[in-house]
């Protein structure tokens, strides 16, 4: 008996360790889902709009679509979720033009035009830098409100806490990416987790509000994530409850649209 619980356990042990090492090795392929273009893919988009090709520190361009209204408010910073490119998330672009604010769409690395690939969470952070500091050449930075969807989430709340944004706004954001892993493939060792994400970590330093919107149905990130995120808010950060809302359409849901209209009415500079 002895023997089988020695033997069992090392089985254990081997199928943790080969669990570990895939993770580690092939984490790209299961976090990020990239649809790719052609340099040459021509947008096509009912409003105006300016492509935008943007050189990181290693020389490699990252494309993005900046969505322009005739008499702007402001930008949205938007950072959009796993799967995709721009050529279908330029789609939400209405519902902030509409609201008159300009709205910017990178792609990240390995995306739609963009060049390159994904291969650190460093890499991640020091490009989204790079945009946000081209587009504050545009912008001033009480004018831009920085919007992350999904994966987006802690990108966006990573760049919100080392800049100086008017206001931050989470789309279904998860606690991090190390607690989705646990929640996922419990018994996993965490340590071979490259992209933690840490969402939580970053919010605790976000001078500017937070507000977060999640699904209360969501079955991709856990509504649980944002109760947790809530526990860390400043008297200015909000959580909105969508009734029956899933992961996905968040941004033609229309008490979002609703909620979003009256925060962007409120927060002019």
């Amino acid at each position: 008996m002895k023997k089988i619980l020695i033997n069992s356990l090392k089985v254990i042990g081997i199928l943790l360790i080969i669990g570990a090492t895939a993770l580690y090795f092939f984490q790209e392929k299961l976090i990020f889902f990239p649809e790719k273009l052609e340099k040459n893919y021509a947008f096509e988009f009912p409003e105006k709009f300016e492509e935008l090709n943007l050189k990181a520190s290693d020389g490699k361009i990252l494309n993005g679509v900046l969505f322009k209204v005739d008499s702007t408010k402001g930008l949205v910073f938007y950072l959009h979720g796993n799967g995709g490119s721009i050529k279908g998330w330029g789609d939400i672009s209405t519902k902030y033009t509409s609201l008159h604010y300009d709205l910017f769409i990178l792609d990240y690395r390995g995306y739609g035009k963009s060049e390159g690939d994904i291969n650190s969470e460093v890499q991640m952070y020091n490009d989204l830098q790079m945009a946000y500091d081209s587009l504050k050449r545009r912008y001033k930075e009480n004018q831009i409100i920085i919007i992350g969807y999904s994966i987006g989430t802690g990108l966006a709340t990573e760049l919100a806490s080392v800049n100086d944004p008017k206001l931050l706004i989470l789309q279904a954001p998860y606690y991090s990416l190390t607690d989705m892993m646990q929640r996922r493939y419990p018994g996993l060792p965490t340590i071979f987790l490259k992209y933690p994400f840490e969402t939580h970590s970053y919010l605790k330093t976000c001078k500017m509000p937070v507000i977060i919107f999640h699904g209360n149905t969501d079955n991709v990130i856990p509504y649980e994530s944002s109760q947790m995120l809530k526990k860390l808010f400043k008297p200015s950060d909000t959580l909105f409850t969508l009734n029956n809302q899933g992961h996905k359409g968040m941004n033609d849901n229309p008490v979002y649209l609703s909620e979003l209209k009256k925060i962007l009415e409120n927060t002019t500079p």
